[in-house]
């Protein structure tokens, strides 16, 4: 049996213009994970797949002003 890998996908919001952008494995089970696409090989912030649901809801609702 092999462990999976992650499946890495860039935020729609990051654009071409190679400002801050990140980038989310969602595939793995209990786990979501998220990167600085520009330095893939530093640290990366786990989340409980709930929390980061919750987390989105609240990006999404929020306005910036």
């Amino acid at each position: 049996m092999t462990a999976a890998q992650p499946r890495w996908r860039t935020s729609t919001r990051s654009g071409d213009t190679g400002g801050a952008c990140v980038e989310v494995a969602g595939n793995l089970p209990g786990v979501v994970l998220v990167r600085d696409s520009k330095d893939r090989s530093g640290p990366t912030l786990r989340f409980a797949p709930d929390a980061w649901r919750s987390f989105l809801g609240v990006l999404r609702t929020t306005r910036p002003d």
